[in-house]
């Protein structure tokens, strides 16, 4: 799509600054609140200002969480055209750097947006049980975390405090516990009824789950990180997405090691780890590869779980792709 027009914009959840570029050349700057009303305000005056056109513009901006909400329902009600990046894909793309504000930063947006336009990923919204499993799987996470807080301390303390003083202790943390397991429950409930009422995501988490090593959090997360294998449709964007793609490092005469990169989702890579253990010890064939891997040729053990990971991915892509459940002893059939 030709673009002629480049809206970079600087999100915080206060304030958005919109700078706007037509070519080259930066037309204005302006700083609004991030609320419906403003947005909209701005937006109107925008259609008006002489020359533009709103099929050749795109609005580009980094993501920033719900902070970009107001302004992605708004501009998605005019059908505009929408870039949503990574701060860090933005960031890297411009080098050295020395100073910054909203200002600038909205302008720096803008010209990544004018740079990379013939190669911009255009955004569109998930589907709203999407943002539904999303936000259930966010506070289900929050509620784990707030009661390890509790739970591990307590633990701890029966063993170096005195029994009195530790008894005394959970007495007082016992009606919050309950609470959150019972808050638990209650979020588990609503993500299987989310899954089991919406045919596609059944189907895809019927899928993704007959994968040997595979439970139902990873499932939830995998169908969460790829959009229902909408945004991410390959097995090779998913394993760099989740950290578990190897990558060289090699110049000249140097030869580094293969490793993994850190610039990954760390909470999905996480779960497909703890996947791949569990195969290990479930699957037969993975059992024996890791350990024809391990003990035989002496291979790297967490060289090999991440194999194993990959192995997962690919799996799961296979699956999803000829929709089929996974089948432990497969023959492909010859033509």
């Amino acid at each position: 799509m030709e673009f002629t027009f480049f809206i970079g914009t600087d999100v915080s959840k206060n304030e958005l600054d919109f700078a706007v570029m037509q070519g080259k050349q930066l037309l204005f700057h302006r700083e609004i609140e991030n609320r419906p009303k403003p947005i909209n305000t701005f937006l109107k005056e925008l259609l008006k200002h002489p020359g533009f056109d709103l099929s050749k513009a795109v609005f580009c901006m980094e993501h920033t969480g719900i902070y970009n909400n107001h302004l992605l329902v708004c501009l998605h009600k005019m059908k505009a055209n929408i870039c949503l990046e990574a701060a860090t894909l933005i960031k890297n793309s411009l080098g050295n750097i020395r100073g910054k504000n909203d200002k600038i930063d909205a302008i720096r947006i803008a010209e990544y947006a004018r740079k990379n336009r013939e190669n911009l990923h255009l955004w569109a919204p998930r589907r709203e049980v999407v943002v539904k499993l999303a936000q259930f799987a966010s506070t289900r996470s929050r509620l784990i975390q707030v009661k390890k807080m509790l739970t591990v301390p307590i633990k701890e303390n029966n063993g170096f405090l005195d029994k009195e003083i530790a008894r005394k202790n959970e007495k007082l943390c016992a009606g919050s516990i309950k609470s959150i397991r019972e808050d638990l429950i209650k979020t588990e409930k609503a993500i299987d009824r989310l899954v089991e009422d919406d045919p596609e995501l059944k189907r895809l988490f019927g899928l993704i789950t007959s994968v040997s090593g595979i439970g139902k959090v990873t499932a939830i997360q995998i169908l969460i990180s790829t959009n229902e294998f909408i945004d991410i449709n390959e097995p090779k964007k998913l394993a760099c997405y989740s950290g578990v793609a190897p990558f060289t490092k090699e110049s000249g005469i140097f030869k580094g090691k293969v490793r993994v990169s850190h610039m990954a989702n760390k909470h999905v890579k996480k779960l497909l780890h703890m996947s791949a253990l569990s195969a290990i010890q479930y699957n037969k064939d993975l059992k024996t590869y890791y350990e024809r891997k391990v003990n035989e040729e002496k291979k790297n053990k967490m060289s090999v779980i991440n194999a194993i990971r990959n192995k997962l991915v690919l799996r799961i892509f296979a699956c999803v792709k000829h929709n089929k459940n996974y089948e432990i002893n497969y023959h492909k059939l010859v033509a």
